[in-house]
């Protein structure tokens, strides 16, 4: 369990498991490495995965005031150089899908591939209604009510169920996870403000984007006009709702591993 010291002096904690290429794995707005527990064992035979708990988020620090999609992104490349990776696999969902694209304007060298899934290009009437809305779950409902809602919107409901257990202790521990609650609301206040959809047309990385037909936080329009904006990006399709990789780990570890093994080979 490493901890990088952050050029602004910010702890961030993250994970090193397997080796062979490096492959980076972001999560979402949750921000917690262990968003990617049942992909990282069905990946490390061949990659050394790297994943971190994003700054206001698990184990890193969770400083107050203004949170960016940028110093995230800057997290990561951190990370990656701190590991001595001069190019890494860069895999990020939803959230972590919008700081790879930000990795791979910023630092493209440092980028073999680019994964996005279940992400989006830029904000719309629908998604800023959506995320006010969280907001206000949060703020005016608390944690809690907040965490059980993300579980509604995010996972069908068969996976609900089917995995009462462990979303019960996750609604058990939303209080601590989304503590203090102002870097908690920080953090979604920046998804409505960051996006660099003017500057997709310059990703140059060899990109997958996978999408969910019944995701219901971002819908699929966003995965499709993510790959008709990244020049000669593949587009996936699978379903599971938005967290389908938590919902389908061996579907989307395969998908992974297809993609990244055709990338090593060129």
């Amino acid at each position: 369990m490493p901890t990088l010291l952050a050029s602004d002096g910010c702890r961030v904690t993250y994970d090193v498991s397997g080796k062979g290429e490096a492959l980076l794995l972001i999560p979402g707005l949750g921000g917690a490495a262990s968003f990617w527990n049942d992909i990282v064992p069905l990946l490390v035979d061949r990659y050394k995965v790297i994943s971190f708990d994003h700054r206001g988020t698990g184990r890193s620090d969770r400083p107050l005031g203004k949170y960016s999609v940028s110093r995230i992104a800057e997290d990561a490349v951190e990370i990656l150089r701190a590991e001595n990776v001069d190019a890494a696999h860069i895999v990020g969902h939803s959230t972590g899908g919008l700081v790879a694209q930000f990795i791979a304007l910023d630092a493209p060298a440092l980028v073999r591939s680019l994964v996005i899934s279940g992400s989006w290009e830029k904000t719309d009437a629908r998604f800023v209604a959506m995320f006010e809305a969280r907001l206000a779950v949060l703020r005016t409902a608390g944690p809690i009510a907040y965490q059980k809602l993300t579980h509604a919107i995010g996972f069908p409901s068969g996976f609900l169920e089917a995995n009462t257990e462990s979303l019960d202790r996750a609604i058990d521990n939303a209080t601590d996870a989304l503590s203090p609650p102002e870097v908690a609301a920080a953090r979604i206040e920046m998804l409505l403000a960051d996006e660099r959809s003017g500057d997709l047309q310059r990703i140059t990385a060899r990109t997958l984007v996978i999408g969910a037909t019944d995701d219901a936080l971002i819908p699929f329009a966003h995965s499709r006009t993510l790959a008709a904006m990244i020049p000669g990006a593949r587009l996936a399709v699978i379903d599971g709702a938005h967290f389908f990789p938590r919902v389908h780990p061996e579907r989307y570890a395969k998908t992974l591993r297809k993609f990244l093994e055709e990338t090593d080979e060129q």
